[in-house]
């Protein structure tokens, strides 16, 4: 599990690299001279100034260092400025930021077997340092192939629309936030073991294979001709009784069966017809 290290200022060694460069300058100076133990001091102020220096590290605003000795995990530093560990430790930086993942357009198949394109944009951060630098080899690359997975996944357990599937609860097309959040959702599970969370996931590209996709349209076409033709017929035959309610209430004229039949048929094609039907006048009586 991640533990945080909790590092000493790096200013005060600073200052104290500076003295001992300073005096390891003054030795050597006085040890050229005469040989004498000024040689001596003079290389071993240079020593401890390497040694010292080699601790100093500098921690950018959300980043952070995970700490090992010898290959054994000793702590992450997430503390920003200039600071100062032990000159032995081996440090990995690690960006606590929120990065990007857009991915590349997916050719699957849905739920009901007909192949789609999807793609999704993620919003991810490390938020355990230990399990992102030690649990998987390359965590960017495990966030990119499990993210394409969950991606695929969800593409085969969603029909695309509810043509295919009347009674699915959710879709790729209509589903909206349940899909996003079904999507956040398995990408937790699945990046958990590297320290991943999920900020945000959305999908970003959705569309029927290049294959089908005419055919698709055709059939999309179709069906909101037919939706709009069974409005058109619908709202015809309320006009119709309503005209003949009007005319037998008021008693405007009196029509037997076979003359209410023969009204209902001509209001029936003016009313359904794709163009303007063009009246043929009749100049005699009603029976003629």
């Amino acid at each position: 599990m991640e533990k945080i290290n909790k590092p000493v200022s790096g200013f005060a060694i600073l200052l104290l690299n500076l003295v001992l460069l300073i005096l390891a300058a003054y030795f050597f100076v006085n040890g050229s001279q005469q040989v004498s133990g000024s040689t001596i001091l003079g290389i071993l102020c240079m020593l401890a100034f390497v040694f010292f220096m080699k601790g100093l590290m500098i921690v950018n605003p959300n980043q952070a260092r995970v700490l090992t000795f010898f290959g054994k995990y000793v702590g992450t530093v997430k503390a920003n400025g200039l600071l100062w560990v032990n000159p032995l430790y081996k440090s990995y930086r690690i960006s606590l930021r929120s990065q990007n993942l857009e991915g590349t357009p997916l050719k699957v198949n849905d739920k009901m077997g007909n192949p789609i394109e999807i793609a999704a944009v993620i919003v991810w951060q490390v938020s355990d340092t230990y399990r992102a630098a030690f649990e998987v080899a390359d965590y960017y690359q495990y966030v990119k192939v499990q993210s394409e997975a969950a991606v695929r996944h969800l593409a085969t357990s969603c029909p695309y629309d509810h043509m295919e599937d009347e009674h699915a609860e959710i879709t790729l097309r209509d589903g909206g936030e349940q899909v996003n959040e079904l999507l956040e959702k398995e990408l937790n599970e699945r990046l958990a073991p590297a320290g991943i969370i999920i900020k945000e996931a959305r999908i970003s590209h959705l569309a029927y294979a290049a294959e089908i996709a005419g055919a698709m349209l055709q059939r999309q076409q179709a069906t909101a001709i037919v939706a709009a033709r069974f409005k058109i017929v619908e709202g015809a035959v309320s006009m119709v009784e309503l005209a003949l309610q009007q005319l037998s209430g008021k008693g405007i004229v009196q029509l037997d069966e076979e003359k209410k039949a023969a009204m209902v048929s001509n209001l029936m094609v003016v009313l359904c017809g794709e163009r303007s039907a063009t009246p043929v006048l009749n100049t005699g009586t009603l029976y003629q």
